[in-house]
């Protein structure tokens, strides 16, 4: 007798395994689908434990990072319009690498000239004024006597030399110069910042030397500070009180670095207003940190015509100082590509016996090839010269040439570089009794930092658009900014590619786990795709502080992306950088990376390398970017950042908005200006002087965008870009709880 219930449990046994297979080959169809829709390698579906683990990409970002050390190429474009297009990319980099991106206020000039010494051919006065509120320039003015209609300027920012403008090389060492043949006088050798300012003065030119920070009279850093910082300060550290090296310094782009670049701007200004100077012949020359400075200045500044940085231009070090060094000054370029931005405009340049040694063959061939490109080949000049780090009489030499030739003086050549009567460090400097020296103390730098602050508040603040030009402008300016401090390149889709490790199936879901590659930059992001239905024509993003398991809770996918699923919607999850599977062993999650020279200081990290806020943005642009390549133009994308990833998500949203259809962003209410450590693994330099996060949300408009963790009320930035966009009404400003906001968003989607 047949058991009838072993007859219904066997026949319901076989039909399960029926359902089974119809489901097994549905999903496998799906993953194939996925697999030739999203491209990459596939593998059997995966029989085994549910796991979203891979190994560590193999990824660039993990190696040593790049410090002022490393190599820097000049890869000249193919065509002047390519190099262009690079020119100003790479100038509005080193002007808000320099926090000169807007230009701070330039109010004209009330410069105190006084204690003119007369040396028979030409007189020394002494100079000072405020750049700035609380910073100075201060130097010493060397004008010829003769003087007959316009003659040339010369601006001279000196090196790191001791005591900079008063600097003595000493009796003993002019002697052991001048039997090397490095120097040739007694006196233009010990004192030889004074040799070049007083040659070129017999020659014709008015010559500003002004000092760097900290050196000789410069008022209120201190050489210590300004050249030899090596510790965060505790109390130069606060939200209320912070100087230089801080983290609220950096996040306002000052830096010494900074400071010292438009010192130098407003020395340009105020040579250029002297009834006297010829300002189309305008040059520059220093050496050493003011050869890092001469180049600098021409390359953010157009109206030099000419100059000769010496000793500094070199495909090795870049500059040790901190003075020499910004956040984002350096990233993806380097110093012969600056200097490249003279061109066409003369520029010549000296190399010694330390990292310049070999700008003949590196460095100097590629600048002749811009220059032959831009029609100048004559323009450009380079020399090397067997003595140790210098601005001695050999390569002064080379320059009264230059500048002969150039700005035609029309002396016979060769220039002889005469004897002169040094003056004293008394008659050197500006400070005395009827000219008292400012006070040089915390509270000074505080102030002085603090007015930079607020001038660029202020600025930024002007800039909030009212109508569809102000958007336009305030995209350029601001966003232009935030593209810079971002990385605002969206990688191409023929870069990207999937490699797949692992496929199977979950919750009723296909999945696939991988890497998503971006072969042009060596990056590699541990990702999972989820999908059910077939073709995919809308992808959504969904970025979490804890990456692609973020979307599971233990091996079971969280309800919000399951509702997307089932309706249709294809879902992403990544590991951003240093999250989950991008996490390194020996990597904290908790500190930024810093590179090992012994000195607190970000420009030495940041300003070679993305910070880790930057690089995470960078992934999500290119998940959307291959999102767009595959799904093609009509496609939908969204872009979800919840649990405190909404910064992220904003960021991305700003560089990328033309690829979204929609941005859904929890922020917790988080804000770049609460930031008060220099390893915060948040820290973003600049963020707090491009007007924060809600910026950033402004910078979406006008793509749909919902907005949790900021309150009962927008932004009024972020509203006033999307009213000048017209898109008020596609704003979702959400109060709902943090647990219930990965809901509410699915919900959203899914109306939209």
């Amino acid at each position: 007798m047949i058991d009838e219930r072993s007859m219904s449990g066997t026949q319901n046994s076989q039909h399960e395994k029926q359902l089974d297979r119809r489901l097994f080959l549905g999903q496998l169809a799906v993953g194939l689908a996925m697999t030739r829709m999203f491209g990459g390698s596939s593998s059997v579906l995966a029989e085994d434990a549910f796991s979203l683990d891979v190994p560590l990409p193999k990824d660039a970002r993990f190696g040593k990072l790049v410090d002022l050390n490393a190599y820097f190429p000049f890869n000249v474009p193919e065509s002047k319009g390519a190099w262009e297009l690079r020119a100003a990319e790479l100038r509005r980099q080193l002007l808000v690498a320099n926090g000169l991106w807007p230009m701070p206020p330039r109010p004209p000039i009330e410069a105190t000239v006084h204690g003119a010494v007369d040396r028979k051919e030409y007189t020394v006065e002494r100079v000072y004024f405020q750049s700035s509120p609380g910073l100075y320039v201060t130097g010493s003015l060397f004008k010829p006597k003769k003087i007959e209609g316009k003659v040339p300027v010369i601006l001279c920012p000196h090196g790191h030399w001791q005591n900079g403008r008063f600097f003595d090389h000493g009796e003993k060492v002019v002697q052991d110069e001048i039997k090397k043949g490095a120097e040739k006088y007694p006196v233009g050798g010990r004192y030889p910042l004074q040799a070049r300012c007083m040659q070129l003065a017999r020659m014709g030119c008015i010559v500003f030397h002004y000092d760097m920070l900290g050196y000789a009279d410069s008022v209120p850093i201190s050489q210590a500070l300004a050249h030899g910082f090596k510790a965060q300060r505790s109390s130069m550290s606060s939200l209320e009180h912070w100087g230089l090296f801080s983290a609220q310094a950096e996040l306002r782009l000052l830096s010494v670095m900074g400071l010292q670049t438009f010192n130098s701007v407003r020395a340009l200004d105020w040579v250029s207003s002297l009834p006297d100077v010829d300002t189309s012949r305008i040059g520059v020359t220093g050496a050493s940190g003011g050869g890092t400075q001469t180049f600098m200045l021409t390359a953010v500044d157009d109206r030099p015509a000419a100059a000769f940085p010496a000793v500094m231009v070199s495909t090795a070090m870049q500059g040790g100082c901190t003075c020499e060094n910004a956040s984002y000054l350096r990233v993806d370029t380097g110093n012969v590509e600056i200097a490249a931005l003279t061109a066409p405009r003369p520029l010549g340049m000296s190399a010694a016996d330390d990292w310049t040694r070999e700008l003949e063959t590196k460095g100097l061939p590629e600048l002749k090839k811009l220059y032959a490109l831009l029609g100048a080949p004559d323009n450009v000049e380079g020399k090397y010269y067997p003595f140790p780090h210098n601005y001695n009489y050999v390569s002064r030499a080379m320059m009264y040439e230059f500048f002969n030739k150039h700005f035609k003086l029309g002396l016979k050549s060769p220039i002889v570089e005469e004897d002169y009567i040094p003056l004293t460090r008394d008659e050197l400097t500006v400070w005395n009794e009827r000219h008292p020296k400012p006070k040089m103390d915390e509270d000074a730098e505080h102030k002085m930092l603090a007015h930079f602050a607020a001038e660029s508040d202020k600025q930024i603040a002007a800039l909030t658009p009212k109508d569809s030009a102000g958007m336009t402008e305030f995209q350029k300016i601001v966003g232009g900014g935030w593209e810079v401090i971002l990385g605002h390149s969206i990688p191409e889709g023929s870069n990207l590619s999937v490699d797949i490790v692992r496929e199977g199936k979950i919750d009723g879901a296909s999945y696939r786990i991988g890497y998503l590659n971006n072969a042009s930059k060596s990056v590699s992001i541990p990702t999972i795709h989820l999908g059910i239905k077939m073709p995919p024509d809308r992808l959504v993003l969904w970025i979490t502080p804890l990456g692609k398991k973020g979307l599971f809770h233990g091996s079971s996918i969280i309800p919000p992306v399951k509702k997307l699923l089932d309706a249709g919607v294809h879902v992403v999850g990544l590991d951003l950088m240093e999250q989950g599977n991008s996490l390194p062993p020996d990597r904290s999650p908790d500190k930024s990376r810093s590179t090992e020279n012994g000195r607190d200081a970000a420009c030495f990290a940041f300003g070679y390398n993305y910070p880790l806020f930057a690089q995470r943005v960078q992934d999500i642009v290119t998940g959307i970017a291959r999102a767009r390549a595959k799904l093609g133009p009509k496609g939908r994308i969204d872009v979800v950042g919840i649990d405190g990833a909404g910064p992220w998500v904003l960021a991305a949203g700003a560089i990328a908005r033309d690829h979204l259809s929609s941005i859904a962003a929890s922020t917790n209410g988080f804000r770049f200006s609460q930031i008060t450590d220099i390893r915060d693994p948040q820290l973003l330099p600049g963020g707090v002087k491009y007007g924060d996060l809600p910026t950033l949300a402004g910078l979406c408009a006008p793509v749909p965008i919902w907005l949790g963790g900021e309150g009962a009320k927008l932004p009024s930035v972020t509203s006033a870009c999307y009213s000048a966009t017209n898109a008020t009404n596609k704003v979702r400003l959400s109060s709902a709880a943090p647990e219930q906001e990965a809901s509410e968003i699915a919900d959203w989607l899914l109306q939209s």
